[in-house]
């Protein structure tokens, strides 16, 4: 379980086809890891293989490497971390289980006063989990919905801190971005899904 509130930006070092999967090491803020614990890297909950100070490898396996943009990453890309949270730690942003939906491109970007406003096409699935000014995670981070300017798409606001110590500060049209969406929505849906079929 995370917070989506990312604690360092790490680097990957290396990438290799294993017979653990995909496998990464990168170079991170951490020197206090311990094997086996999950690690948000962009939003997908990876597990600590091997690690030392300063960096760890971890591996995506086929579903994963299906569900999100992990296959495209190369050496040299920055990525999003956060550790789990521990029983007692503040939840500065919301419940957020590492469990990528699906991947979103980015529509648009501009500048407006002090936000940068992010619009980002969704999978028509996760559309419709999305509320205004309800939550979602954007590669590991927890996010505001701003706006919903139209069917399919929603518009994040990124604030100075964001941009400065995340990597969505970087984001250009036609990027592509991890989204998971809020928990409570999924289950919401999943509960009324037999109410709202029937009542068609």
């Amino acid at each position: 379980m995370f917070s989506g509130l990312v604690d360092s930006v790490g680097t990957i070092e290396h990438v290799a086809e294993t017979g653990a999967g995909r496998e990464f090491r990168i170079a991170c803020g951490y020197h206090d890891l311990a094997d086996g614990e999950s690690i948000a890297v962009n939003g997908a909950c990876l597990t600590v293989r091997e690690h030392g100070g300063g960096w760890f490898i971890a591996a995506a396996v086929v579903t994963t490497v299906d569900r999100t943009t992990v296959g495209a990453w190369t050496p040299g890309r920055r990525v999003n971390l956060e550790r789990a949270m521990r029983l007692g730690d503040r939840l500065g942003g919301h419940l957020v289980l590492g469990h990528v939906d699906g991947v979103a491109r980015v529509q648009a970007v501009e500048q407006r006063a002090d936000a940068r406003l992010v619009d980002l096409a969704l999978p028509s699935a996760l559309a419709e989990l999305m509320v205004a000014h309800g939550s979602l995670t954007v590669d590991g981070v927890s996010l505001t919905v701003n706006e919903l300017p139209a069917p399919d798409v929603v518009q994040i606001s990124l604030i100075d801190y964001t941009i400065r110590h995340t990597t969505l500060g970087a984001l250009r049209e036609g990027d592509d971005v991890h989204v998971e969406a809020d928990v409570i929505g999924k289950y919401v849906q999943r509960l009324t899904a037999p109410y709202r079929a029937h009542s068609i």
